[in-house]
């Protein structure tokens, strides 16, 4: 059976890629495209995101979950690939074609949305779900990074002022779809020949559709936001401050939950079909817990270091960013529980139309929010509308997943890392009072403290999440136990 520690670790090693990336180009980029410039980009992007949905429906969990359940027959598991991936150019075309028509209309973001269709393209090419089925996630690794990297050195080569705008977008997506057909170089080691008369795309036609229904749902809160924000206020510098507070917010949710739900979703998926559900119940726990250290600890360390961080990273206009990043810190830990919930167990457990139901009655409430508040408080309406959306999502996950994660196992993980968090904060903001150092300096130093007051006062509580994690080490060299 493959490892899920080497799955996890070839999984978080590219998810640290994808966060060094915007590390190393949103300052750049932030100070030449300006605040308005990425307000533009931030807005394009959130309309062709729709029909990139579209493009695939539900496959990539649909997929991942149809190859985990019979990876152990080549035969099977090769036509259901044919028979995914077919249905997917099918919708994909569509979706190109609607696009391009899209395209032949527009006025004033045409430059920008015919730089966006290789998006597009690179949905129909995507099979990543075939490999994390296979829970062989090393394959979809390697050249997609190899692709991102050579996407940062472009972007400083052919980046140089606020008109080479649309070269930035139409740089993005061809980076995006060469990834996405990187993959395709290694699936002759996986598949056999399969007689394309045998294959029957109808059937999984609707279930593709019941699994698509999460995605729009998610979209409504996390695209919509951005749409709303350009169609209401009609002003590109509020897109452009809900961008970068978002991307930050992203990282934040890549380092804390993203590789390791994506990793464990296929493993999850197995123990089910095979009844393991105690062993199940055990992973799904063990997961909790850790992405709860992770969350936490990340919102406190964002609050904590918000307001001189911001200016340091995205330059001189982006100052609404920081109270933005204020609002949105919580929603790390709220879609944290909720994405753990939803990827480990009503997902692998074959409940998506239940998960579905309660996804779209938080996206009612995102988007009634959004039309409430966005006229009124612009970016600052969009938080308010995700932070309802994801409480009211979290709180019906947990309630009817059958006791699998409950909320005393969740305060009962969580309040030593709050106390260890709150400490983290205070001691930062009593540093970044009385430090003399200023600039990258003074937000190292802020991290690096952030980060040693957190796991200390972690480890004098003795707290579960670290304690697990120094006997696994304890294993590996067999020290004594604490």
């Amino acid at each position: 059976m493959p490892s899920i520690k080497r799955n996890y670790i070839y999984r978080l090693l590219y998810e640290m890629l994808a966060i060094i990336t915007p590390l190393v180009t949103a300052p750049y980029v932030s100070r030449i495209l300006e605040a308005d410039g990425v307000g533009i980009y931030s807005y394009s992007q959130s309309c062709i995101s729709y029909f990139s949905m579209f493009a695939v429906l539900g496959t990539n969990i649909y997929g991942m979950r149809e190859i985990a359940r019979c990876r152990d027959s080549k035969e099977t598991y090769s036509k259901k690939f044919w028979e995914i991936e077919m249905l997917t150019v099918i919708t994909s075309t569509v979706c190109i074609l609607i696009w391009s028509c899209i395209i032949l209309f527009s006025k004033n973001y045409r430059p920008y949305f015919l730089a966006l269709l290789p998006t597009l393209f690179a949905s129909m090419f995507d099979i990543s779900w075939f490999y994390t089925g296979q829970e062989r996630i090393g394959y979809t690794v390697f050249w997609n990074a190899i692709c991102k990297i050579a996407g940062v050195f472009l972007i400083f080569f052919l980046i140089k002022n606020k008109e080479d705008l649309v070269t930035y977008i139409l740089l993005n997506s061809t980076i995006l779809m060469l990834g996405n057909l990187s993959m395709w170089v290694f699936l002759p080691k996986f598949l056999i020949r399969v007689d394309i008369k045998s294959l029957n795309i109808r059937t999984h036609f609707k279930e593709t559709l019941i699994y698509f229904i999460p995605t729009i749902a998610t979209s409504i809160y996390t695209v919509l936001d951005k749409t709303l924000i350009g169609l209401i206020t009609n002003d590109a510098y509020q897109n452009g401050f809900y961008e970068q507070a978002t991307k930050i917010i992203n990282i934040a949710k890549t380092v804390s939950f993203v590789a390791l739900n994506s990793v464990m979703g296929a493993r999850l998926s197995y123990l089910f079909a095979e009844k393991r559900n105690e062993e199940a119940k055990a992973n799904i726990k063990l997961a909790m817990n850790v992405i709860l250290f992770f969350t936490i600890g990340s919102m406190f360390g964002i609050i904590a270091i918000a307001s001189d961080f911001v200016p340091l990273f995205f330059g001189n206009g982006y100052e609404p960013v920081v109270g933005l990043l204020y609002l949105m810190a919580p929603l790390i830990v709220i879609i944290g529980i909720s994405n753990c919930i939803g990827t480990q167990y009503y997902t692998p457990i074959g409940k998506t139309r239940m998960a579905s139901l309660y996804m779209l009655l938080g996206s009612g409430v995102n988007l009634i929010l959004n039309l409430l508040f966005i006229p009124w408080m612009g970016s600052k309406g969009a938080v308010i509308g995700s932070i309802g959306a994801e409480t009211v999502i979290t709180v019906l996950f947990e309630h009817f997943n059958e006791g699998y994660i409950t909320w005393k196992y969740i305060l009962s993980s969580s309040y030593k890392k709050i106390i260890a968090g709150l400490l983290m904060l205070l001691i930062i903001h009593i540093m970044s009072k009385n430090i003399a150092v200023s600039g990258i300096m003074q937000v190292s130093l802020q991290v690096l403290c952030g980060i040693i007051v957190y796991l200390v006062v972690l480890l004098i509580e003795r707290d579960s999440a670290v304690l697990e994690f120094i006997t696994e080490m304890q294993k590996k060299t067999k020290g004594p136990k604490l």
